[in-house]
């Protein structure tokens, strides 16, 4: 396995629970569903797939999906989902995932840039070009480290309040710990009402430059299609298209 893990909010049973409730905005996925139109995939692999929101998505439409992802806890929550058995889980990184033939592999939100150990950036760009059929594409985004994202990661700006079936009552923020460009670093906390416990999760992101993310993909053995705007975030981040090579 590779040097990839899964931060407390996605492996933590009573954070996983909640991450979607506290995020319920997933207008971001819907660029990665048009490109999966785009391109015509019948299989897709869902890098990071987290709670399972885009696999279960794709697999809605008709796509034979395989998600993967550290977290066993984000799973959980993804296989007790309606539809759930129309998706292929594995527990692990991107190099648990074996050849699949996948026309489409993704790789959404923060998944990229929470791949911030070189060794697992590398291993995870071979595993997707082997799991994918030549021809086959990769898609994934990373914030553009000129915007300085980071500036608006505080409470003031990221307070959200959530009351949450089943669990009650929920408080979530962002605080920032640590910018050592290229790696920033910050921690979210999450109140529950019902009992008062305070849970934290730290996590740490890599911002590569466009040109590094491009030196990157052709020394895997990707072909550079596109890099387009984010249309959720536009003009703060750039969503990468590479293609594994016929020949």
């Amino acid at each position: 396995m590779a040097d990839v893990h899964a931060d407390a909010h996605f492996e933590h049973p009573r954070l996983a629970a909640v991450y979607d409730p506290l995020d319920p905005d997933r207008s971001d996925l819907d660029a990665y569903a048009a490109v999966a139109a785009e391109l015509r995939a019948r299989r897709a692999l869902d890098v990071g797939c987290g709670t399972g929101t885009f696999a279960l998505l794709l697999a809605g439409r008709g796509l034979d999906v395989t998600g993967v992802d550290p977290a066993a806890a984000s799973l959980d929550v993804a296989r007790a989902k309606p539809g759930a058995d129309r998706v292929r889980w594995i527990h692990g990184d991107a190099t648990a995932v074996p050849p699949i033939s996948a026309d489409l592999a993704t790789m959404t939100a923060n998944v990229a840039q929470a791949i911030a150990e070189p060794a697992g950036w590398s291993a995870t760009l071979d595993a997707v070009h082997a799991a994918l059929r030549p021809g086959g594409h990769l898609v994934f985004e990373t914030r553009d480290p000129a915007r300085r994202a980071w500036l608006g990661w505080n409470r003031e700006e990221t307070y959200v309040r959530a009351d949450v079936p089943g669990v009650g009552v929920v408080e979530h923020w962002v605080d920032l710990l640590d910018v050592s460009l290229p790696l920033v670093t910050f921690r979210g906390t999450y109140v529950f009402a019902s009992d008062g416990q305070v849970l934290t999760s730290d996590s740490t992101l890599r911002f590569r430059e466009r040109d590094e993310v491009t030196a990157d993909l052709a020394a895997h053995g990707y072909t550079l299609k596109d890099v387009r705007d984010a249309p959720d975030r536009p003009g703060r981040e750039f969503v990468f298209l590479a293609e594994r090579p016929t020949t």
